[in-house]
């Protein structure tokens, strides 16, 4: 690598200029996208209250307003950061609290709202900058070229700017990933400079950033743990699994991480315990998509996303050209670098992914919800794409520079549309069932004094939750508990009911004599107007036999 020196002065002005535009786009519309049902868990989980505390509240068969949200929506006095933290403690182990501990610390200071705690998530990602520097000097030992490109790439990548626009733990968690893993580089390399010169080297001085940084990201993300595996296959491989000094020093430092968490696992496994004896189990299945396909957009998303759907097979010609670029860089990578090098960055590509892509082969199918999940892998893939456009740039003959010039050029081109038309879109791919509200919440708002009806069943407390975000101080609601049928008052111009069941939607009919329209349908819920009339006309389909068919396509996500 001693070849590739400080980068020449047009490539140093290319990064600074990538870098500006990738904060530009962190920071930009943080209001205008849609507060989706995972953001309105989080901002609940801040506000101290627990699920079965907002429905209690809130669906109590009467018709409120907006204002009634409020206390559910982030920071407050009614509830302490205690209570945020033993809300997650009761109903959300798998969350570990060091984001909502921030964010409730942040919310108090610029208030609760969702440029407020989005803009939270946007100066934590600009962390991820110099820490992914510190990771490419750790494993490539030069300059500015590698490190210097990589922060370019990564600021106008358009899965990172995804996570930086969300009000979510999984931007903290990319920073620390790459501090854990540079913190670990660090700490191998220290103690072989210190072997060479046969000094003793200071186990507590050296290890212990590695130590305080797993501890960081263990209570960030608990998917954390299966990036300390990969931390420790690759020490394995490094020291040819051979129980060196090295070896022994990782175990201890690891082992010091996992019983500073022992107190959040210790909760976890107790919920998991009061889980398998409550009697009362919800079984909800959550919206799959065949796993090859995710997989291909997921890798095509790293460098150009433009909110293709899966059904699009344009998207999937993208991905294939991508998936050609991803392997021959790892493949250049294994060739021109050494074991400790390569093998650093494949098992964080590989070994994090593991758990989640396995079971999933067996049924052929993914969740759609665990995208973030893939973080480690999306860090690996963009360090050894990195790393061949870096070297390309120097190496071969004139016209092969060129080539590289052009792939580099077109790579930089898609980040930039790809960030451009992300930032400023009002739903994207990650929204979930919730891409449509924009759609839902135009046709309510145009109402003179409408009223809005839904029940608590399934996830329709969360598609309240979101669409409350989006709809105006004019829309009232009515939310019913246990799918009783509401008694609807008068003074409202428009009734609309949000994603009943079939059987409240048929009992709700049958009792008022409705003529229903649906105004709104998409593969995960659906918004019925109501009209009330003596004699329904004769239609093709009945009014019944339409709300059970429309209802028919309804699924479940689990945030």
């Amino acid at each position: 690598m001693h070849h590739l020196k400080f980068a020449p002065s047009w490539l140093r002005f290319l990064i600074i200029f990538l870098l500006t535009m990738g904060i530009l786009f962190r920071f930009s519309n943080l209001d205008g996208k849609v507060f989706w049902q995972g953001e309105t868990y989080v901002s609940l989980r801040i506000s101290g209250y627990t699920i079965n505390e907002a429905k209690q509240q809130l669906f109590n068969n009467r018709v409120i307003g907006k204002e009634s949200f409020v206390q559910f929506q982030g920071a407050n006095s009614e509830k302490s950061l205690n209570d945020t933290i033993m809300s997650l403690a009761k109903q959300d182990s798998q969350h570990p609290p060091l984001y909502y501990i921030i964010a409730r610390l942040w919310m108090e200071i610029f208030g609760n709202s969702v440029t407020a705690i989005r803009s939270l998530s946007a100066c934590i990602s600009l962390l991820a900058f110099p820490c992914v520097y510190w990771l490419c000097r750790e494993l490539f030992n030069v300059p500015l070229s590698v490190p210097g490109v990589a922060i370019a790439l990564m600021a106008i990548s358009p899965i990172h700017l995804v996570y930086a626009q969300e009000a979510q733990e999984y931007i903290l968690w990319l920073v620390t990933i790459l501090l854990s893993s540079a913190s670990l580089l660090r700490a191998i390399r220290l103690e072989d400079e210190l072997a060479e010169e046969r000094q003793k080297p200071d186990l507590f001085a050296i290890w212990s950033i590695y130590t305080v940084t797993l501890v960081i990201s263990l209570y960030t993300f608990i998917w954390s743990a299966f990036v300390a595996v990969a931390h420790g296959i690759y020490v394995m491989i490094t020291a040819k699994f051979k129980p060196t000094e090295t070896v022994r020093s990782y175990l201890l430092a690891s082992l010091v991480g996992f019983l500073a968490f022992m107190p959040w696992i210790t909760v976890l496994t107790g919920e998991f315990f009061q889980f398998l004896i409550s009697a009362d189990k919800t079984t909800a299945q959550s919206d799959l998509i065949p796993i090859f396909p995710f997989l291909l957009m997921q890798l095509s998303r790293i460098f150009f996303d433009i909110d293709l759907r899966y059904e699009n097979s344009l998207g999937y010609l993208i991905a294939l050209a991508f998936l050609t670029l991803v392997g021959y860089s790892i493949y250049f990578l294994c060739q021109s670098t050494n074991y400790k090098t390569w093998s650093f960055i494949i098992t964080l590509i590989v070994v994090p992914a593991l758990p989640l892509i396995l079971p999933d082969l067996i049924v052929g199918s993914i969740r759609s919800s665990t995208e973030a999940y893939l973080i480690p892998s999306y860090l690996g893939i963009q360090v050894a794409v990195t790393y061949l456009l870096t070297t390309q740039l120097y190496n071969g003959s004139v016209s092969r520079r060129n080539i590289w010039h052009i792939i580099m050029a077109l790579i930089i081109i898609c980040g930039l549309i790809s960030s451009k038309v992300s930032s400023q879109s009002e739903a994207w791919w990650n929204k979930g069932m919730n891409y449509g509200n924009p759609q839902v919440a135009r046709i309510i708002n145009q109402s003179n004094r409408p009223l809005l009806i839904s029940d608590a069943f399934n996830n329709n407390y969360g598609n309240v939750f979101s669409l409350n975000y989006l709809l105006e101080p004019k829309v009232r609601f009515l939310l019913v508990n246990n799918q009783k049928i509401p008694k609807i008052p008068d003074g409202f111009t428009d009734v609309f009911l949000l994603n009943p069941s079939e059987a409240w939607g048929k009992t709700t009919e049958k009792k008022y004599k409705f003529k229903t329209d649906i105004v709104y349908s998409d593969n995960y819920y659906s918004i019925w107007k109501l009209a009330k009339t003596r004699n329904l006309r004769r239609r093709n389909i009945s009014p019944n036999n339409q709300l059970s068919a429309k209802l028919s396509t309804r699924q479940t996500i689990v945030p």
